[in-house]
């Protein structure tokens, strides 16, 4: 397998600096190049990890001076990464939820199908809140409206192998997904684009505080954005998308 072209990008905000310690650790145990986005924390999480580059020579991390949220965090390790050479990234959450044993078998599904988007469908464990599980089927819902049908089996799940180019360039065409809206903004933009769409399950653990999992998802702001988003995305299929939706289910073939 050709690891030149890949990496792993892993977004973090206030962490903690053991749970990402770990995180990157399990992370270059699967994958040469592991490249961590410090997005402005405050906790001094990325002590440990900087330390860490200094060693582990093909780790790299990026400091952002201030926290602009996942999405402006995942653009710029993607503008970075294409900078430098790499085409494809796989991202993954520092909080310790994505499987690092599955990172080998998204990237060979990648190079499989280079202009793919590789999706990762959660499979939960019986500590998943069900407030949780019940929100996602929602959102499922309506990406199965925004996209058509079938297609993004999950729109929430960040564990995703991301044509660069592609990506950086939908990104770059909205001042949204920035937030908790990216993950199912982007892949909603791409498939839209024509980006074929490939789902592959992975594990999803929820870790309690104990096991060092955080969260920093609030109920009612991140819940206001995710109807500002999708109010946004069906008005925007209203008055004209659905033609492209039509072009991109014809042309992209769906695993």
């Amino acid at each position: 397998m050709n690891t030149a072209t890949h990496l792993v990008l892993i977004p973090s905000y206030n962490t903690g600096g053991a749970r990402l310690l770990a995180t990157v650790r399990e992370a270059l145990a699967q994958w040469p190049d592991v490249w961590v986005v410090v997005d402005g924390s405050t906790d001094q999480s990325a002590t440990g990890v900087v330390a860490l580059a200094q060693t582990e020579l093909r780790l790299r991390v990026l400091i952002q001076p201030r926290n602009g949220g996942k999405g402006a965090a995942v653009l710029a390790g993607a503008e970075a990464a294409l900078a430098a050479g790499f085409t494809h990234a796989l991202v993954m959450d520092a909080d310790g939820q994505h499987p690092a044993d599955r990172i080998g078998d998204f990237m060979r599904a990648s190079q499989d199908e280079p202009a793919a988007l590789v999706l990762g469908r959660p499979v939960f464990g019986p500590e998943a809140p069900l407030v949780r599980l019940k929100g996602r089927q929602l959102s499922v819902g309506l990406v199965h409206f925004e996209t058509g049908g079938a297609g993004i089996d999950d729109p929430l799940f960040g564990f995703r192998v991301y044509p660069l180019a592609a990506t950086v360039r939908v990104l770059r065409r909205t001042r949204f997904a920035r937030r908790y809206d990216f993950d199912p903004e982007v892949a909603v933009r791409l498939f839209w684009a024509g980006t074929p769409m490939r789902n592959l399950p992975a594990a999803c653990r929820y870790l309690s505080r104990a096991e060092g999992g955080v969260s920093h998802y609030h109920y009612l702001r991140d819940n206001l954005r995710m109807v500002w988003l999708h109010t946004r995305l069906i008005v925007e299929l209203l008055l004209g998308r659905w033609v492209s939706v039509g072009k991109a289910r014809r042309h992209s073939r769906i695993a």
